[in-house]
């Protein structure tokens, strides 16, 4: 006789474990309402803690013992997380919009599906949303590993009030798409947001070197406009696919495979250590010989990891520059605590945008 289960004996261990999981993801969201009354009964009116998140699905991801892979499991317990956070009070999220962009995507990997998405025309737009209250959190791009930094997003932190209070990294991926009238053989033009088109390029140039190649607004809207035209194409990500009901031609078209982008979470309060956790500063220097290398130092000096540095020019004066930093370790830590009054004293102005986890998905 042999030791292996039959078909039948797999269905019902599998049938049995599901009603264990049930039961505790239900005596989990009871704990969830429980918080949220405590909470309440504190005054606090904060429910969303990106740092007790943060430290939740790293043990998982530590504990893990498969056959899922890390990320897998911390997605399925990141879709956990934010149905129970929705029973204590729903998050609201603000994005660059319209509905189907990698931003979107971003923003439901970080909250989960639970969160409740509002789509923004512009980055500016997300920002306001955020500091009027009409919604918890924003979320937009900071940089794209092929085409570098999102200039807007640099841009609307000189003057907000906001704060860095997560950060989340997405694989792009482009599709060659068209709509159910389109004639394939006859395509003459190309919709896409400029990024993706420049992300693309070497591609198009093998393949469509021919075609117009139009900047839209974002890669939702260049599939939109493909659904009702007969002879272009567009260039976006799955859930612009599935959202205008579009065909894939040509899949991942991207010139470069680990093409990424960073988003920046940002909301109204400071978010405390995680353990594990990234600083962003802005910095304004004096203009004159060695200002850089004086910024610097002190990075080196304590060992301190910065992980990017990028420039914007200041509308203070011609040829007078921002500097916005990001650097490992939080801002109550003592030796960052340090860090940030030695740089005080040595540049024009300096601005914590905010210490928060580092990216976990």
């Amino acid at each position: 006789m042999s030791d292996t289960p039959s078909l039948a004996d797999l269905r019902d261990q599998i049938d049995a474990l599901d009603s264990e999981i049930l039961e505790k993801i239900s005596q989990r969201a009871h704990c969830a309402m429980q918080v949220a009354q405590v909470k309440t009964a504190a005054g606090d009116t904060v429910f969303y803690r990106p740092e007790r998140e943060a430290q939740v699905l790293r043990r998982v991801m530590e504990r893990n013992a498969g056959p899922l892979d890390n990320e897998e499991m911390a997605r399925l317990f990141r879709e956990i997380m934010s149905a129970c956070l929705a029973l204590e009070k729903p998050v609201s999220v603000a994005y660059l919009g319209p509905e189907g962009t990698f931003t979107q995507e971003a923003a439901l990997k970080h909250f989960g599906h639970a969160a409740v998405s509002v789509p923004k025309s512009a980055i500016d737009e997300v920002f306001r949303d955020v500091i009027a209250g009409s919604c918890n959190y924003g979320v937009v791009p900071v940089e794209n590993s092929t085409e570098g930094v999102v200039s807007n997003t640099l841009d609307s932190f000189v003057d907000s009030s906001l704060r860095i209070c997560g950060e989340v990294e997405l694989r792009i991926h482009h599709h060659f798409m068209v709509g159910a009238n389109t004639n394939r053989d006859t395509i003459t033009r190309v919709y896409s947001h400029a990024q993706s088109l420049a992300q693309c390029r070497k591609w198009l140039d093998a393949n469509y070197p021919n075609i117009e190649r139009v900047a839209v607004s974002s890669n939702a809207e260049a599939a939109r406009r493909v659904a009702g035209e007969w002879n272009s194409a567009a260039i976006a990500g799955d859930m612009s696919c599935q959202l205008y009901g579009l065909t894939k031609l040509w899949e991942r078209i991207e010139d470069m495979p680990d093409n990424s982008t960073r988003f920046l979470i940002i909301g109204r309060e400071s978010v405390p250590p995680s353990g594990d956790d990234k600083s962003s500063i802005l910095v304004a220097v004096r203009n004159q010989p060695g200002a850089l290398h004086e910024l610097l130092e002190p990075f080196r000096e304590n060992g301190i990891d910065l992980t990017r540095i990028e420039t914007r020019p200041s509308r203070s004066g011609k040829w007078n520059y921002l500097f916005f930093i990001d650097f490992a370790g939080h801002a109550e830590q003592p030796e960052i605590a340090a860090l940030l009054q030695q740089l005080s004293a040595k540049v024009a102005d300096l601005k914590l945008l905010g210490s928060y986890p580092r990216g976990v998905l």
